[in-house]
């Protein structure tokens, strides 16, 4: 990897990267992802510790579902959404649009904040439980219930806020379309779209 990404992993803070897998809204393993391992810029990895420590202190933990994402990926998604509908993924990921919706809505991008390194989807387990928190929507639900201000359930909603005050407090921006999308503000590289793989 590029000499200032690393891993990004440590007490607390548990990871499923989505897109190395075959749980995410293409169905199978995404290109330029050879591990199942979240990466980032060192600057986005230091401000995660921060947030993991804000959050230990209400009760919770980190799970990280992406980081650094390769441009190749990205260039995937483009490939996958001009591919005739299947049906496999729709009902879980985007029920109510076409994959072209999909980018022409924001919630997918030609170029993504997640090929500079500093930009983070992840949600909340419980320390005493290790359950995922629940968040009235799941990753990639692209839909606007999972909008910030969506009407979700009570737990819901304080969840969420949990999440948006613990990243806003470190430094963090949020996505007004995807509750689980952060952005660090001072990211070191805001022009720079990197391609080499995560492995």
């Amino acid at each position: 990897m590029n000499a200032d990404f690393v891993f990004v992993d440590g007490p607390g803070i548990r990871w499923d990267a989505k897109y190395a897998t075959w749980d995410n809204f293409t169905g199978k393993p995404v290109d330029g992802y050879l591990v199942n391992r979240v990466a980032g810029t060192r600057a986005l990895a230091a401000a995660l510790e921060k947030a993991h420590e804000k959050a230990e202190s209400l009760g919770f933990g980190l799970l990280l579902w992406d980081g650094y994402r390769p441009q190749r990926a990205v260039d995937c998604f483009l490939r996958w959404a001009s591919q005739p509908e299947d049906g496999r993924t729709k009902a879980r990921h985007h029920p109510r649009i076409t994959r072209a919706e999909m980018f022409e809505q924001g919630y997918v991008a030609t170029r993504s904040g997640h090929s500079r390194g500093s930009t983070v989807d992840l949600t909340l387990y419980r320390l005493d439980t290790g359950e995922l928190a629940p968040m009235g929507g799941d990753h990639d639900l692209m839909d606007p219930i999972s909008h910030h201000g969506a009407p979700v359930g009570e737990a819901e909603t304080a969840n969420r806020r949990h999440l948006c005050s613990i990243m806003e407090s470190c430094g963090f921006r949020r996505y007004d379309s995807e509750w689980w999308h952060y952005t660090l503000i001072d990211e070191p590289y805001p022009d720079t779209y990197f391609d080499f793989p995560v492995g």
